[in-house]
């Protein structure tokens, strides 16, 4: 692979023009593109259509498919306007196949009524769907035609909408950005046998393939993102996020942090623990203390599978700053995780004479302000806490290490703000440690932890059962409810989730509590206790503790139970509506259970039709309890943003990049990474500069 040229050309000066430089965009439109992070004219360049829409031909109506977007051509028969419920307008018009279709508004003005005069020949687009009377299509996009108008020669875009600016607007706003596009020679900052090996086009050639195809273009491959433009496309955006990352975590590097290498607690605990480290824990925490013992902050990601001992090397962790006279602390999600956790800490340290220091939201009062105290002075040597840790009244003596614990259902500023809480005064910071029982799918994981190093635990402890797995349909629920009668009444404990999904938390507490109801007339005999996101904490916990400590048979519960609850003795897990859920919640429900000797099954109680989408994801938990293969799986049926919670961690969503479409330019990205950061570091500011600019990005928090 070549050496980067040191001298690049700059970013085209025609990129860096406000947009108010193109005709028909004054200060208030400016202000609304602005808002979705478009306000110099490249900015418009990379404002990549989401789809296309095929007007190059007509189809007969005869021939529509429901689903399949087309565009057609036909004379209005009917018009008829009613406001049975709401307003609606309903056109029917027919062509040459002798068939009739139905346009359908809801939202009309009384000019658009005028047009559809009986008669008069139309052009419209949108996707068939069978209706009351047939196919229809809802809001179509149409005009009036003569009968020997034109067809369009190449396919027209479909941008993401922005508020406020009607899509006619965007495209002809980016189709006079295009207009400036500069030749390749002041475009192009990559070389060229970079992308030319791969048989991809110049920059310049892509954007322009990407936003006006030919009517000759590929068309199939434009539509499912594999085109070759396409892919110029996102090999640049690709190294572009590589290169923020590694100078994000170049910058967080530049700090200096406590070096923390007093190991006598960490190995206090280690002999003191009623068994014995999995090589792969040991390896783990090998790691991080190796990570700790230098005078730079720590960046690492533990990911370890449902069970694998993740808490015991936190812990360990933990004890390295602990020992140095120094402050360590666990944030978790809900109080639920934390609770839990906090249980398993004072276990563990308070024998070895650590303090143990819990703060959540119910902590109030001269309680709280108790804690707050041994916090800021000292005494509390270990806080475990929810998002509680990071409110402004929280202020730590010595915070030395930070540790997150399923790092992807926190906001990025979150994170940061328990970061924060370091002795910054000292011109130091906190080391990092998050940690998920998400296992992150090798592709991802370089494409957005490109900052952290990356720790895999890929070892149960021993003595941990593999669960099997059941897929049944509702109809058989009579048979489970029998199920758990004989499982009880051998001594052991089971679980029914409820998932039912909804906008609001109250129909799913009610789906649980009616559920519980209904199992507690069945089951007279069993033990019950029901748990819910709606609940009061303490109500919470008191029933989670007596399941725990086998006062309870059988917990009713909705998903609050997925991760964080460690009860050996259940062996028996039903998850009702599981087609609701995605792969990876039904396996951190599924790993509940089998974490004592007893062979245990899991349940996953579906409601029919299944959609594909939830056959194929029922289908895998059947077939593998392997995390990693799941977290794989996960990430070819959703897609990268709902395995991290894009919304929610900052990764930024790309333009045109695709981490399951695209993983096979992850190592070539990462060679030119390296390259580019050895011998061209400028060159790499730029590409930041092109497709990230200003909007920051925390994924190294």
């Amino acid at each position: 692979m070549p050496r980067p040229a040191r001298s690049t050309p700059a970013i085209a000066p025609a990129g860096n023009a406000p947009l108010t430089t193109l005709r028909g965009c004054g200060p208030a439109l400016a202000e609304k593109l602005a808002s979705r992070g478009l306000s110099m004219v490249q900015d418009l360049w990379l404002q990549l259509p989401r789809g296309y829409e095929d007007r190059t031909r007509i189809v007969p109506i005869r021939d529509l498919q429901p689903g399949t977007a087309a565009q057609v051509e036909g004379v209005v028969d009917a018009v008829e306007k009613g406001f049975r419920y709401r307003p609606m307008l309903k056109v029917a018009i027919s062509d040459d196949s002798r068939a009739t279709l139905l346009l359908r508004f809801f939202h009309f003005r009384a000019a658009q009524v005028a047009q559809f005069e009986p008669g008069a020949r139309f052009r419209c687009f949108g996707t068939p769907r069978l209706g009351p009377q047939g196919l229809e299509i809802v809001h179509p996009s149409y005009r009036p035609v003569e009968a020997d108008a034109v067809l369009g020669s190449a396919l027209d875009p479909v941008y993401p909408q922005i508020e406020g600016v009607a899509p006619a607007t965007l495209r002809r706003l980016i189709g006079l950005a295009l207009d400036r596009l500069p030749p390749d020679e002041a475009l192009e900052l990559l070389p060229t046998a970079w992308w030319s090996d791969l048989g991809l086009p110049s920059l310049r050639q892509a954007l322009l393939t990407v936003h006006r195809p030919a009517a000759d273009d590929d068309i199939a491959a434009l539509l499912c993102g594999r085109h070759p433009a396409q892919r110029r496309l996102a090999l640049e955006e690709l190294l572009a996020h590589h290169l923020s990352l590694r100078g994000q975590r170049r910058a967080h590097r530049a700090h200096a942090a406590p070096a923390l290498a007093d190991a006598k607690l960490a190995q206090g605990l280690r002999d003191a623990l009623p068994f014995r480290l999995t090589a792969a824990q040991s390896r783990v925490f090998g790691e991080i203390a190796a990570d700790l013992a230098q005078p730079v902050p720590m960046l690492r990601l533990v990911q370890g599978d449902v069970g694998s001992g993740k808490t015991v090397v936190a812990a360990m962790a933990a004890l390295l700053a602990v020992g140095q006279r120094q402050q360590a602390a666990l944030m978790a999600p809900t109080e639920l995780l934390a609770e839990q956790h906090l249980v398993n800490l004072r276990l563990w340290l308070e024998p070895l004479g650590v303090r143990v220091a819990w703060l959540a939201g119910k902590v109030t009062g001269k309680a709280r302000a108790a804690v707050l105290a041994d916090v800021a002075s000292g005494a509390a040597q270990m806080v475990v806490g929810t998002h509680a840790l990071m409110q402004e009244g929280v202020v730590f003596h010595d915070l030395a290490l930070a540790i997150v614990d399923e790092q992807h259902r926190f906001g990025v500023h979150q994170r940061l703000a328990l970061v924060d809480k370091g002795p910054r005064g000292r011109g130091t910071v906190p080391h990092q440690l998050v940690m998920t029982a998400t296992p992150i799918p090798r592709t991802l994981a370089m494409a957005a932890y490109a900052d952290l190093d990356v720790s895999t635990i890929d070892e149960l402890p021993p003595g941990r059962t593999p669960v099997t797995t059941v897929v049944l349909a509702s109809e058989r629920r009579p048979e489970l409810v029998e199920r758990i009668r004989r499982a009880c009444a051998e001594g052991r404990q089971a679980y029914w989730v409820c998932t039912l999904i909804d906008e609001s938390d109250e129909v799913v507490a009610s789906a649980a509590q009616t559920t519980f109801e209904q199992l507690a007339a069945q089951l007279p005999e069993l033990r019950l206790r029901l748990v819910h996101g709606r609940m009061r904490p303490a109500e919470k916990q008191a029933a989670m503790l007596a399941f725990k400590t086998g006062q309870v048979d059988l917990l009713v519960a909705t998903t609050v139970i997925e991760v964080g609850v460690d009860v050996p003795n259940a062996s028996l897990m039903i998850i009702e509506n599981a087609e609701r859920l995605g792969l990876s919640q039904l396996h951190q429900l599924r790993g509940r259970v089998g974490r004592g000797s007893a062979v245990s099954s899991c349940v996953l109680l579906y409601q029919s039709p299944l959609s594909q989408m939830a056959r194929e994801r029922l289908a895998t938990m059947r077939e593998t309890n392997d995390g990693f293969v799941i977290a794989e799986r996960d990430l070819e049926l959703r897609g990268p943003g709902e395995l991290l919670g894009t919304r929610q961690t900052g990764i930024a969503e790309f333009r045109v990049a695709d981490l399951t479409r695209d993983a096979d330019l992850m190592p070539r990205v990462h060679a030119l990474g390296e390259q580019i950061a050895e011998r061209a570091p400028e060159l790499g500011e730029r590409i930041v500069a092109r497709w990230v600019g200003n909007a920051v990005r925390y994924a190294s928090a």
